[in-house]
């Protein structure tokens, strides 16, 4: 207690045992002085409230309000500024597609086209160029363009989901949860290594080494979706991933550019070359022979091997110098990875259980059709053994942002073009091409050039080769053969350009887009190699 007594709480004295008084005798002697009209000593504390106040002395003891004060002072110095607003889009972009579609809209339909389907061309055209100019992600684009349809009571929600239901956004869908199976396992570096180890002095050896490997597939292969997105897509991307190009780090146009624009567009010649190399080319076999022209296995191949050839090593040429790669000669390339497969070692658990479920795949995308297996079906069985067996998960499968962004771009597209067909814009257009090509009164030869452009240009309305095939090409086949045109020669290279024209867009085939979705090539430099 005597350690207490010297303490003070400011300048006020506590009270110790020897200074305590019973509250009854400070009372009275508090009262005492003031009955008597004796002036009392003036209190210790409110004296140096006083003296605080006249300025006389420092305060001792900070008020609330100021501790306060300082607290408001040091958060507001603390705590950043508001971040400034951003877009979530490229409003210029997205300006030029709302524009475009609003001014067709707006524009009275030719004769012969109703209304609604003027307004579907309007607001798909709008989406078309949203694809290409990508004011926001593909798939974000795409839903803006069905909500619009929506909205505007153009389609109705069966309608405009109608092409989720469709074979083939599902199938590229799957196409690349397989890839990730294929890149994860290591299987996919082992055989990226072993070609590089055989052909990759040159970039270019690279690229032709895979080319014609998918084209030899092509004839057993029926699906071009399933070959590119299934087996060469993820073996590409493997490759550019050893060879280091990777669209993530800034490097894709080390190779990763040029071999997969190049792998895509020869993926459209293999499949015009063999009837079997593509899902539609027996669509216009048929087509062909209910206009009198039968068209043989043996006559498609034919009459497409030395183009196609030619094509096949031509492509990659014209490529290498409208967007060649920055890295061109690798003469290290083969002895380094050679070295890479000595490190791998002997083929790990997962390895063997990837390549026995992309052999299934494969195997019943071969011979599926004749037990009633379709292509997607196929896909499942290979997946379902790899999420069995753990080489990959289902949340691995859910965070693979481009497999969904490309299922939803690619089955709204196919939804509006095929409703272009449906509400009569399709029909309108080819009767119009067939009476104005048949009013021109010329030779053949130049009529059939005709013909054939258009036709092939035409492709910028359809998102699907089959679609085109069953809207086009009975009526371009009629006004061709009309004009004088000899009828094997404009069935078989009417239904060839009908795999050549998916080279267009990236949009047109189902080969485009799990090479375009992998991020090398932007949208816009396709259509311009093209052009």
């Amino acid at each position: 207690m005597a350690s207490l007594s010297g303490l003070r709480m400011g300048s006020v004295a506590l009270p110790t045992a020897g200074n305590r008084r019973t509250p009854a005798a400070s009372s009275l002697r508090a009262i005492a002085p003031m009955r008597m009209g004796i002036a009392s000593p003036v209190p210790r504390v409110p004296v140096m409230l006083h003296q605080q106040r006249q300025g006389s002395m420092p305060a001792v003891v900070p008020t609330q309000q100021a501790r306060s004060d300082r607290v408001k002072a040091s958060a507001a110095a603390s705590s950043p500024a508001p971040a400034a607003f951003k877009w979530g889009a490229n409003m210029k972009d997205l300006g030029i597609c709302v524009g475009i579609a609003t001014i067709m809209w707006f524009v009275p339909p030719p004769v012969g086209v109703s209304v609604k389907a003027w307004q579907l061309l309007s607001l798909f055209t709008g989406t078309i160029v949203g694809i290409i100019t990508t004011p926001l992600p593909l798939g974000a684009v795409a839903f803006l363009g069905l909500g619009a349809a929506m909205l505007t009571k153009v389609l109705t929600f069966a309608e405009a989901f109608s092409a989720f239901s469709t074979e083939i956004p599902w199938l590229i869908a799957i196409a690349y949860f397989l890839a990730g199976g294929f890149i994860k396992s290591g299987l996919g570096n082992r055989i990226a290594y072993a070609i590089v180890s055989a052909f990759g002095k040159t970039t270019l050896g690279l690229t032709y080494s895979l080319v014609m490997a998918e084209a030899l597939l092509s004839p057993a292969i029926p699906s071009v979706a399933a070959r590119a997105g299934g087996i060469f897509f993820p073996l590409a991307k493997a490759l550019c991933l050893a060879c280091g190009s990777d669209p993530e780090k800034g490097t894709q146009k080390k190779i990763g550019s040029f071999l997969m624009l190049t792998c895509f567009q020869t993926t459209t010649v293999s499949s015009a070359m063999f009837i079997t190399a593509m899902a539609a080319n027996p669509l216009s076999v048929n087509l062909a022979m209910s206009a009198g022209v039968n068209i043989t296995w043996g006559g498609w191949a034919l009459a497409a091997i030395v183009p196609g050839l030619i094509c096949l090593v031509s492509v990659p040429l014209i490529l290498y110098t409208l967007y060649p790669p920055e890295v061109k000669d690798t003469p290290d390339a083969p002895t380094a990875a050679k070295k890479e497969l000595e490190k791998l070692g002997p083929l790990s658990l997962n390895e063997k259980i990837t390549a026995g479920a992309f052999a299934v795949t494969v195997a019943l995308w071969i011979f599926g059709g004749g037990i009633g297996v379709n292509a997607v079906a196929a896909a499942i069985v290979g997946l379902a053994i790899l999420l069995i067996t753990n080489v990959i998960t289902w949340k691995e499968c859910l965070a693979n942002g481009p497999a969904w962004d490309t299922l939803s771009w690619f089955a709204a597209l196919i939804a509006m073009a095929a409703y272009l067909n449906k509400f009569g814009f399709i029909p309108w257009f080819s009767k119009s091409v067939v009476d104005v090509v048949g009013q021109l009164g010329l030779a053949w030869q130049p009529a059939f050039g005709i013909v054939v452009l258009l036709y092939f240009y035409s492709h910028y309305f359809f998102a699907s080769g089959a679609a085109h095939i069953g809207a086009m090409y009975p009526a371009f086949l009629a006004v061709a053969t009309a004009c004088g045109t000899p009828a094997m020669v404009a069935a078989l290279a009417l239904a060839q350009l009908s795999n050549l024209m998916g080279c267009l867009t990236t949009y047109g085939i189902g080969s485009a887009p799990p090479y375009f979705g992998a991020g090398y090539v932007p949208q816009v430099r396709n259509m311009t190699c093209i052009a």
